[in-house]
């Protein structure tokens, strides 16, 4: 058997694609950044071409990195930003529109109008989300809507809906398959978790015909084979799972009450709840962590929008830094005397609190402050914003979460930010020895599909740790720190 596994992992402001062993040891990657668009304040979009041709570049770039060939490569694990939304032609594979990003809020008046007809109720309990612009139900309405003739072409059959991970499938086989994994439909505000279905009701609703949607396989799955023209071979395109349930593989939290963190563009928590869907009363998103064999294994989920985009800000926006590695000096350097608190609601603010129409503050400026406290405002505010997602993940599930909180993602090989969300957490973080996690887990579940990996009890035994972080911060600090943060919180929502 061919020994290698290709991971695409598409982000949101880039691409990345990992060639791993038959140990799922890295072997090469290539990575490209790609544009971000902005038609109006809040709205955030992607050109479907730019995706594809960096995943096309990423992977060729890998293989070739590797010196192996195609023919070696067993199998491929997708893995996707989610929620950002597509429709192609089915005929040409044209997109009608560019792709509307999970960060995008342009749909605020239609979870409005929903929210007043009294449907968010019904919605919650079948989908296990809020009615919130971030899922891609609302936006593909509004794609519908907006783009002339699409919704006749809709119900004519003669369109295709999908999140990243579809679209790529579709670009991948030659448009032969269209599917997409049980995770990902999850996520769209159309899928019925508790019956893994697409829920009709909730599509007449928004009226989105279902002629539209892809079909929902297991995590790890027969997704087709990728032309050979492509990549120089037929690979069997077999692992596909979003971000951040690919991470929660990747990370081996297979048990209940296991919990990991993920710091990309956004910050994204899940707590491991097993074969139980549990509904929040702490206003945290009820998902599906992974679906194997048919059978479905479910999540608590606190979703921060802003985290790494945040010192993205620092770099492109204030242009204080020329790259993300500045801010952890900076932040040491920093006056915590003057306890300038940033509150990143670029796009609104996420978990507990879903308040799309919020934008961004800082409070606590002083003639003094200047790019290191700023720098230590950006990084502090990830660990409040995990901290927010925690108490209420905790709450819902009943105080039987474990203690320690794995990490992953860019943001994690800086120690400062690390120690200060092990500070202002209370509690132990363990950072593992592979953080790209995200391509570890698509790597993981499409070679499970092929025979190369083993049975996930097996897997979770390789599970290694690079360095835990321990609380040091006092109880005194801690609760005046917070509470700094609570009050910065509140007064944006007032403005």
């Amino acid at each position: 058997m061919p020994a290698h596994i290709l991971a695409i992992d598409q982000g949101t402001t880039s691409t990345r694609a990992i060639l791993f062993d038959g140990r799922l040891r890295v072997v090469a990657s290539a990575q490209a950044e790609f544009r971000q668009i902005y038609p109006a304040p809040g709205w955030v979009e992607h050109d479907p071409a730019d995706l594809w041709a960096t995943v096309l570049a990423t992977a060729r770039a890998a293989i070739a990195k590797a010196g192996v060939a195609a023919a070696d490569i067993a199998a491929i694990g997708i893995t996707n930003q989610r929620e950002t939304t597509l429709i192609w032609d089915r005929d040409t594979g044209t997109p009608i529109h560019n792709a509307i990003v999970w960060q995008d809020r342009r749909t605020v008046d239609i979870c409005a109008a929903l929210k007043a007809g009294g449907h968010e109720a019904m919605i919650t309990a079948r989908t296990g989300l809020l009615l919130d612009p971030y899922f891609s139900g609302t936006k593909v309405k509004y794609l519908l809507d907006s783009v002339p003739g699409a919704r006749e072409r809709a119900r004519s059959g003669k369109l295709a809906f999908g999140t990243v991970d579809s679209f790529l499938i579709w670009k991948l086989t030659g448009g032969r398959v269209h599917a997409t994994d049980a995770t990902n439909a999850a996520r769209t505000m159309l899928f019925n978790i508790a019956t893994n279905a697409w829920d009709a009701e909730i599509c007449a609703l928004l009226e989105v015909p279902m002629a539209l949607l892809p079909e929902v396989r297991d995590c790890a799955d027969d997704f087709g084979v990728t032309d050979a023209a492509l990549l120089g071979a037929a690979i069997p395109i077999a692992g596909v799972a979003g971000d951040q349930q690919a991470a929660t593989v990747g990370q081996a939290c297979f048990a209940p009450g296991m919990m990991k963190s993920t710091y990309g563009t956004g910050c994204f928590a899940l707590l491991n709840t097993g074969s139980e869907m549990v509904p929040s009363t702490h206003r945290m998103l009820t998902t599906i962590a992974y679906r194997l064999r048919g059978k479905p294994v479910y999540a608590l989920e606190g979703s921060i929008f802003i985290a790494g985009a945040v010192v993205q800000w620092l770099r492109d926006g204030l242009r204080i830094i020329g790259a993300a590695s500045e801010t952890q000096a900076l932040a040491e350097a920093a006056d915590a005397a003057q306890g300038v608190v940033l509150v990143p609601a670029f796009t609104g603010l996420g978990a507990p609190y879903w308040r799309p129409d919020c934008r961004g503050a800082v409070f606590g400026l002083t003639r003094n402050s200047g790019p290191a406290e700023l720098a230590q405002a950006a990084l502090e505010s990830v660990g409040y914003q995990t901290r927010d997602l925690l108490a209420a993940m905790r709450a819902d599930w009943g105080g039987a979460a474990e203690g320690v909180l794995r990490v992953d993602g860019g943001m994690v090989a800086s120690d400062w930010t690390m120690q200060f969300l092990s500070d202002i957490i209370d509690a132990p973080v363990d950072r593992p020895v592979i953080t790209e996690t995200t391509a570890l887990g698509a790597a993981y579940l499409a070679g499970l599909q092929v025979g190369l990996c083993p049975e996930p009890a097996v897997f979770a035994k390789d599970w290694a740790l690079e360095r835990r972080f321990q609380p040091q911060m006092t109880a005194e600090v801690r609760a005046a720190k917070y509470g700094r943060w609570q009050r910065a919180v509140a007064a944006t929502m007032a403005f």
